[in-house]
């Protein structure tokens, strides 16, 4: 019995290990398991990736049509804006004309006015046509105006009135004929200093603030011309005639082509 019992414990200890029997179909279906896994993952990222793609394609879209839209409002704003160019360059032009239009009107309209500078604040009165009339005929005689001159409109230049003691205001005198206003003014550039009791007055052309500005521009060229010896007039509006000492006379139409010619003496 002890025998029996001891070849037993011989054999059980010789046997091996007991382990878990694994067979192809628990492989298989391991397998399987794994790749309804990994399909339900592919799956769930592809779709992930697809709603993605599709967000961005959208996005792409809307874009696209705005790029679009951008482009044509773009070649719109482009046309309308050369119409426009065109339509400012046509209003300049006209501008131009218009404008050296009023500044001809307007120096035509001066040209019966004088410009009286040197008389005081209010001295002529509640009738300053009348007494200006007058004025005209005692500074220049009765043998230059032997009846008085007759006058439109005779105002003080449309500035605030000064102060006691500040230097008065000038005088525009609109004269009825023409003749008679520049009578008046060649005399007064003949005689030179005037003086109507016991105040220095000087008498100009009434020039528009334009004329003015045109005329200034020669002065330079003028004052040269007097020093060596020529005599210059500056026609209006603003054109200058050189006497030539041979008795010839220039025509300069410009303040430059004037510049020119006195440059041009310097040089002889």
């Amino acid at each position: 019995m002890s025998k029996a019992k001891g070849k037993s414990s011989e054999r059980e200890r010789d046997a091996p290990p007991a382990t878990a029997s694994i067979t192809f179909a628990d492989i298989s279906s391991l397998l399987s398991s794994h790749k309804e896994a990994l399909s339900a993952e592919f799956k769930l990222s592809f779709e992930s990736l697809n709603s993605t793609l599709d967000s961005i394609n959208s996005t792409m879209t809307d874009h696209g049509q705005r790029i679009c839209s951008l482009e044509d409002n773009a070649t719109a704003s482009d046309a309308r804006l050369l119409q426009v160019e065109k339509v400012c360059a046509n209003l300049q032009k006209e501008n131009e004309t218009l404008r050296a239009k009023v500044v001809d009107l307007e120096g035509r309209s001066r040209r019966q006015n004088i410009r009286i500078v040197g008389l005081p604040e209010d001295i002529e009165g509640p009738r300053p046509s009348s007494f200006f009339s007058k004025l005209l005929t005692e500074v220049f005689g009765k043998d230059t105006l032997p009846s008085l001159p007759e006058i439109d409109r005779a105002h003080r230049t449309l500035a605030p009135k000064p102060a006691p003691g500040s230097r008065p205001r000038p005088v525009i005198l609109r004269f009825h004929r023409f003749q008679e206003k520049d009578l008046i003014i060649r005399e007064a550039r003949k005689r030179g200093a005037l003086s109507y009791q016991g105040h220095r007055i000087r008498f100009y052309d009434d020039y528009s603030p334009e004329v003015v500005k045109q005329r200034g521009e020669y002065s330079g060229a003028m004052t040269e011309l007097y020093k060596r010896g020529y005599k210059p007039a500056l026609l209006f509006p603003a054109k200058l005639r050189i006497t030539l000492p041979n008795g010839d006379k220039k025509w300069l139409p410009s303040a430059a082509d004037a510049a020119k010619f006195v440059q041009d003496l310097g040089q002889d």
